[in-house]
């Protein structure tokens, strides 16, 4: 299929731009129903149930199966799948193994708990389905390194959950880093604000009859149920994901990767503390990177930039001539004592995306890779946890980029891979 928008879809594209929405998919109709790619979701949370009213109001997608280990979210996502397809035929799932072996299925989405998104990505890249999987890529840094093997094997398209990589914004700040403007970069500043919720006790009991807790778990320890431990929570626990920290990486790290990737990581050095209550992953976090011919901070508060302390996440990029701070939707350039947030002498160079979902449809038809692929993700999202490493270690480390491990440090080495659960090892490590 042409990816290309023609003049009409173009003008309509710019105008939800305008209006703030390129973020959500593109529904003009491009293909015949009957060329539609058949699509199962698998995870149906908050994230999960997005994923399927993007893909539900796209005429090109066929939602033909929900999966989820907890049946009240099946329930709940076939509701809302009727409301918008009241004829839908989708059919429910507990566990996606069932899923990937309908052969009526082309792509999968993830919407898991992170410490599952690796295994289901491998196993539907073998079972022959493209990927639409939630950031962040991997809960550890060798699961992306099994997962790029698996999908080069396989051939498969791959597209990471970062929505906000489609948007005008991060194209524009791309095309102004690359123009030379703002001069040599030598120096990135990133930040997130906020901290994790409190969760002062666990409170264990059996768990619910609509939730396989056993499955939830799956490649991670075995633990007690507790609700306050589960669905959204998980991410405040280092058992299966890194909090805040983990989830924002990409999203704000995503900006630099298309701008100007880092090459030649030599050292990473985090401090941090330990959120208070029952969860462990980061109240604050900050990281110093150093690659070749370039550093690279990140800081759980804003810097002492301009402009960095009205935005609660945002990359500022310090030019030998100027400099460039932005966030999702805005940036702010100083250089030569004025201050812009553009430079319209600087021609768009970059093609904007259709939809972050719609380049995903069109990269399955056309079998070519889309722009946030697994490629491009995992090395975007690598540092994040080479970063979680040194919080957890209390001590700065070094880096060896070709090899992909830690300069003489077996301990820092342990962390880059947590070995599954023997029942839920499913891919044979």
């Amino acid at each position: 299929m042409n990816s290309q928008l023609n003049r009409r879809d173009f003008l309509r594209y710019s105008a939800l731009t305008t209006l703030g929405l390129q973020f959500l998919p593109y529904t003009g109709l491009r293909a015949a129903p009957s060329d539609r790619v058949r699509i199962a979701h698998i995870g149906l949370g908050g994230m999960g149930l997005s994923h399927m009213n993007w893909f539900a109001n796209l005429p090109e997608a066929k939602i033909v199966a929900l999966c989820d280990v907890d049946t009240n979210r099946t329930s709940e996502a076939l509701r809302a799948l009727k409301k918008i397809h009241p004829d839908t035929k989708a059919e429910l799932f507990h566990d996606f193994r069932k899923v990937l072996e309908r052969s009526d299925i082309d792509a999968v989405t993830i919407a898991t708990p992170d410490h599952w998104h690796a295994q289901i990505a491998i196993l539907a890249f073998q079972a022959g389905k493209d990927v639409y999987g939630e950031k962040p890529l991997s809960y550890s840094l060798r699961e992306g390194q099994l997962m790029l093997k698996a999908q080069q094997e396989s051939g498969k398209i791959f597209q990471l959950g970062t929505q906000i990589h489609a948007g005008d914004n991060y194209h524009r700040v791309t095309e102004l880093i690359q123009s030379g403007e703002l001069g040599k970069i030598k120096t990135i500043r990133l930040w997130k604000t906020g901290e994790p919720p409190l969760i002062p006790s666990l409170t264990y009991q059996a768990p619910p009859a609509n939730l396989d807790w056993d499955m939830w778990l799956g490649p991670a320890p075995m633990a007690d149920y507790a609700p306050e431990k589960c669905h959204f929570n998980y991410r405040y626990f280092m058992e299966y994901s890194g909090g805040i920290f983990q989830d924002f990486w990409c999203h704000i790290a995503d900006v630099v990767w298309m701008s100007m990737p880092p090459q030649g990581l030599k050292s990473i050095t985090a401090n941090g503390e330990k959120s208070e209550g029952m969860g462990d992953t980061p109240k604050w976090i900050d990281a110093d990177f150093k690659f070749k011919n370039l550093d690279l901070h990140w800081t759980s508060v804003p810097p002492d930039v301009p402009g960095a302390a009205a935005r609660g996440i945002g990359a500022y990029f310090e030019g030998s001539k100027g400099t460039l701070i932005c966030d999702y939707d805005s940036r702010e350039i100083r250089i030569d004592g004025q201050v812009l947030n553009d430079i319209p002498e600087i021609p768009k160079t970059i093609p904007r995306s259709p939809g972050h979902q719609q380049n995903f449809l069109d990269a399955v038809k056309s079998r070519t890779q889309p722009e946030s692929n697994l490629q491009y993700a995992r090395a975007m999202t690598m540092p994040m946890h080479l970063a979680m490493a040194s919080f957890k270690l209390k001590r700065p480390l070094k880096w060896n980029s070709k090899t992909e491990s830690f300069k003489n440090d077996p301990e820092a080495d342990a962390l880059l891979w947590r070995p599954y659960r023997e029942k839920w090892n499913l891919i044979g490590t």
